[in-house]
């Protein structure tokens, strides 16, 4: 249960926070969203909960507080801050390339030229390293990505379709494809925290659900976080939905869906289901430097490290997002955190820039809010999921946010700065 405090005691207005409400239920009354919850804290105590619409749309079951999402790329700052005690524990370094753990990751080449039939290659610069694959510059991709020849190789692969896929076969078939470009050249959102998770592995000599379960989730109560949802928990499972023209269609199912089942090999990039309430447990520890109600999950200092800008040179991502094929921009990576332009002019693709943004050991991190046009703190850190889920932390504001629901892909609305906009304009000393 998620106990509530008084807005204005931590700083909050009541009535600006209920613009939440006013926006947000617009998108479901309208037919663009099925449901969603928002859960803002501040200072260590949630002041705002609003849930509204169906987390199961077909079968008319509302969105509650104890709602199970799938988080998708939430994944990430979870399995990432994993790998970070792996780190404390001297058990592997930042700079270690990820060929000490998996041989098969060294020596690759980089795309030349070509399509996805016939390409040519040339030899990496250098190997991907632990902190390549953090910051997503190891040079690996994503098939829905769609901006490159080699994303229709990762398709042709669909890797962690099959639950049944090992950690020896993914990493065998990704050697298989090449980079997209040098290590450490440029950014381009990828399988790289999947990479890390089989790190985990094998360092630890645990599966990755395992270890997260016993070094994260268990000490923080984390209680419906895990790889699959039980009988148990099955009916507070939300239904996951695609965007349809102006509407949605449902494309997972409570009852039939495949994560009643846990997979041989847990995706660490994108295969945890979560609550509203165990998220904000695992986002106040990183707002507290690492430990919550007791729990030191990771130490002050790496913390620091991991929600500071790691782009060379203080870069931010529209200067290393990965060039789209035979495009001269930085294509958008559905954030929803960069300015975009032509937005109010019919006809024109919005193109989507990330001035202001960089990038930390396993989200984003806003350096200028003024370059990225949002309300923010330099340092914000943060990142959200497939389905169109997000969360952030803000230490100046000693703040978090974090919004779920069900409708894929995360670009079908500007919810995540729109959601931005609300809260912060909400905060009144």
């Amino acid at each position: 249960m998620i106990e509530l405090t008084d807005p204005q005691d931590v700083g909050l207005s009541a009535d600006r926070l209920n613009r939440i409400a006013a926006h947000f239920k617009r998108y479901v009354d309208d037919g663009r969203l099925p449901g969603y919850l928002v859960l803002v804290a501040r200072r260590g105590k949630a002041a705002y909960l609003h849930h509204y619409g169906a987390r199961d749309v077909e079968a008319g079951r509302p969105v509650e507080a104890d709602t199970i999402f799938r988080i998708y790329s939430m994944t990430k700052p979870i399995v990432s801050a994993g790998l970070l005690m792996l780190y404390e524990r001297g058990l592997l370094q930042l700079d270690d390339p990820a060929s000490a753990f998996f041989p098969a990751l060294g020596q690759l080449d980089v795309f030349e030229s070509g399509d996805a039939e016939n390409f040519f290659t040339v030899p990496a610069e250098r190997e991907m390293t632990i902190r390549d694959l953090l910051t997503h510059t190891a040079g690996l991709s994503y098939g829905h990505l769609r901006a490159h020849p080699i994303d229709a190789l990762y398709r042709q692969r669909n890797f962690f379709a099959d639950p049944a896929m090992t950690r020896a076969d993914f990493i065998s078939q990704l050697a298989e494809l090449p980079l997209l470009f040098s290590p450490g050249t440029r950014w381009n959102y990828s399988v790289a925290t999947d990479v890390l998770g089989c790190i985990i592995e094998l360092v630890s000599g645990q599966s990755l659900s395992r270890f997260l379960s016993e070094e994260i989730l268990a000490p923080l109560g984390m209680a419906d976080t895990g790889f699959s949802v039980s009988a148990a928990q099955v009916g507070r499972f939300a239904a996951n939905y695609e965007r349809d023209g102006a509407g949605f269609q449902v494309i997972d199912r409570p009852g039939e869906s495949t994560y009643l089942t846990e997979p041989a090999l847990c995706s660490g990039g994108g295969g945890l289901v979560s609550t509203a309430g165990d998220y904000l447990r695992f986002s106040q520890m990183l707002l507290n430097q690492g430990e919550l109600d007791g729990a030191r999950i990771l130490g002050r200092k790496t913390v620091e490290l991991m929600t500071g800008n790691h782009l060379p040179a203080n870069a931010n991502l529209s200067a290393m997002g990965y060039l789209s094929y035979n495009d001269t921009r930085a294509d958008g990576i559905g954030m929803g955190l960069g300015a975009r332009y032509n937005l109010r002019r019919p006809g024109i693709r919005a193109q989507t820039v990330h001035d202001g943004v960089g990038f930390g050991l396993g989200g984003y991190v806003l350096l200028d809010p003024a370059a990225a046009q949002i309300l923010g703190s330099p340092g914000e850190f943060g990142w959200g999921g497939a389905a169109s889920t997000t969360f952030w932390i803000d230490g100046r504001e000693d703040l978090t946010a974090i919004f779920l629901t069900q409708l894929m892909p995360s670009s079908s609305y500007p919810i995540r700065r729109e959601l931005r906009v609300l809260v912060n304009q909400a905060i009144v000393d």
